[in-house]
């Protein structure tokens, strides 16, 4: 009997539904993420009322509902590598490549699986945000935006894209590194660490920050245009290509290494 893609697809949600830990994940990234946006907007009152004529003429009400994909990022990067390493952890994958030799099927299915739930879970997540930011600016009567507003509606939507390109990475991470705590302190210091460092960068290395999580890929998020990164889907389009080459390693090693 050939195993279809369809029912590896199939297998890899029931595995990944029965995991407490995924709906535990799936609760911290919009109780976290909430909780940011509104903590965010709610004190956006004494910023706004100190801020000076140009920081007022700058100020984006969109990018600071959005505030909350600094945390959602990692989070949702949780449940991509999860998807992979909680079966090295627990042995099952052994079981999971026999039952489907083809390795790339089955890396595969995890990766749609991971996308698809970062893609609807992202996006309902920066909807959420969105609208409660600025809910909470508006009963501040500090200057907010709609959703039809020029810009808005982009960004809004590009912030889902982002925690989708970030779960698509940390698939890979999973696959490459075979263990939660490497897979995830790699993803901590390429989210967090590298743009922190990136002052210590030398000139021909700046050039990389246009396109990475955390820097230029999260220029995204502004309405206001930024102009160290003038061109924020282009940043994120070289962002989704860092994901893809760190996923194609991934695909090549898992065919290549015993399990």
């Amino acid at each position: 009997m050939t195993v279809t893609f369809a029912s590896t697809l199939r297998a890899e949600w029931i595995k990944l539904r029965s995991l407490r830990s995924s709906w535990y994940t799936l609760a911290c990234l919009f109780a976290v993420g909430l909780g940011i946006a509104v903590l965010s907007t709610s004190s956006a009152g004494g910023q706004y009322a100190t801020a000076t004529l140009e920081e007022r003429q700058s100020w984006d009400p969109t990018k600071l509902s959005l505030m909350s994909y600094i945390v959602a990022q990692l989070v949702i990067g949780v449940l991509g590598i999860l998807i992979v390493t909680s079966e090295y952890a627990t042995g099952l994958m052994r079981t999971s490549v026999t039952a489907t030799p083809r390795r790339h099927r089955l890396l595969a299915a995890k990766l749609v699986l991971a996308a698809a739930i970062a893609v609807v879970a992202g996006q309902v997540l920066m909807f959420a945000a969105f609208f409660t930011g600025q809910a909470l600016m508006a009963a501040q009567h500090l200057p907010h935006t709609a959703i039809g507003d020029p810009g808005v509606l982009p960004a809004v939507a590009g912030g889902g894209l982002y925690l989708t390109a970030i779960a698509v990475f940390a698939v890979g991470l999973g696959t490459i590194m075979r263990a939660t705590a490497g897979a995830l302190a790699t993803l901590v210091g390429v989210v967090f660490l590298v743009p922190a460092l990136s002052g210590l960068f030398p000139s021909w290395l700046a050039g990389v920050l246009d396109f990475w999580p955390s820097a230029g890929g999260a220029a995204i998020f502004s309405v206001v245009p930024d102009p160290d990164y003038p061109h924020p889907w282009l940043n994120l389009g070289g962002m989704c290509l860092g994901a893809v080459a760190v996923l194609a390693a991934a695909f090549v090693l898992f065919r290549r290494r015993d399990v």
